[in-house]
């Protein structure tokens, strides 16, 4: 497939449960790649879904087949959604990340739901997904799998930075892509911000309330995963079994005092993590709350640049578009340098519609 313009749908879900994003984009290929995001949308979890979704990686093997298929179902009722309400006729691909359930790849295992041929049939429609599987095989991380895309579409800046569940971040060093994540965001962030009635910590107006807690906070700095080079990255079983005893060792303090101290944890982490001088493109949810990024200004001598609303919310979606599109062409969307893999790659599989093979 040598085409040099393209229109598919990307779809994300990340470990911060906001939801689904669904992106419909026009792909050009000329000297470089350039993008436009013709419409988009993110469709809300149900409290139903969040809450299998959160514990589904405690889940026996039976019962996780049959929640993948039944959140397949569930991801092509929203495509076809979002679809019918777009009024989307001209579709190459959908290339759809799924939803992580496990990542553990230093196990060898990586796990994303909604990834079956199911899809394919049910939106009669060419689908580009399972972007993680083929590297954690190979021996890499399997993430990140954004750096591609941050190479090729967003090549005007030194840096990119996602503030998702997962903070991670890319840049080239020498020629070479780098990236790696590099502590959690908003999977701890919620669920702080949850224990006080409300999804997230909107403008970061609970963390602004609170005060540093010395020992939490020294206790999350001496965290062994900082001190691991990359490659590397994170899962939710990671926040399960690390972070979040600490939250309850903790719990005497208030949710404020908390939330506080590990927003200032994530500013110190990011701000460290980038170079004097480097142009940084911040997306993700994480971009939207105001007083985390103030303290990441304060912490870091690089400029933190926040685009457009539709570049903040749905970058993810368009580069698993992109990915997709770099799977059907045969062509590298998993860099080595990145999953510390042994090769380049192309990675992900296609599925087709029953009568469309």
């Amino acid at each position: 497939m040598n085409e040099t313009s393209y229109s598919v749908l990307g779809v994300m879900s990340g470990t911060s449960l906001d939801g689904i994003d669904v992106a419909y984009i026009h792909f050009n290929k000329k000297e470089n790649w350039t993008f436009s995001i013709e419409a988009a949308e993110t469709f809300p979890y149900s409290q139903e879904w969040k809450e299998s979704l959160r514990s589904l990686h405690l889940a026996s093997t039976e019962e996780l087949e049959l929640e993948n298929t039944r959140y397949t179902r569930l991801l092509g009722q929203t495509i076809l959604k979002f679809i019918h309400s777009n009024q989307i006729e001209n579709i190459d691909a959908v290339c759809s990340h799924g939803h992580t359930i496990l990542h553990e790849p230093n196990k060898g295992i990586t796990l994303q739901i909604g990834n079956l041929p199911l899809l394919a049939s049910q939106l009669n429609q060419v689908v580009v997904c399972d972007f993680r599987s083929q590297d954690v095989a190979m021996g890499g991380q399997g993430a990140p799998l954004v750096p591609v895309g941050d190479k090729l579409l967003f090549s005007e800046y030194d840096a990119c930075l996602n503030l998702g569940g997962f903070a991670n971040g890319s840049y080239s060093q020498n020629g070479i892509m780098i990236a790696y994540d590099l502590c959690a965001v908003n999977t701890v962030l919620n669920f702080l911000a949850e224990k006080k009635g409300v999804p997230f910590d909107k403008d970061g107006v609970l963390a602004k309330n609170g005060t540093l807690i010395p020992d939490f906070f020294n206790e999350l700095e001496g965290l062994s995963f900082y001190k691991k080079t990359h490659p590397k990255s994170l899962g939710i079983e990671w926040v399960y079994a690390t972070l979040f005893p600490l939250l309850e060792k903790h719990k005497t303090n208030s949710i404020e005092d908390l939330i506080h101290t590990y927003t200032f944890h994530i500013s110190k982490v990011i701000g460290i993590s980038f170079s004097a001088g480097q142009k940084v493109l911040v997306t993700g949810g994480g971009a939207k709350n105001t007083y985390l990024m103030s303290l990441i200004r304060e912490h870091s001598d690089a400029l933190m640049v926040v685009p457009g609303e539709m570049v903040v919310d749905f970058k993810e979606a368009l580069i698993f578009g992109f990915l997709g599109i770099l799977r059907l062409r045969n062509q590298v969307n998993c860099l080595a340098s990145v999953t510390g893999v042994s090769k380049n790659h192309s990675s992900g599989s296609i599925f087709y519609p029953i009568n469309d093979r």
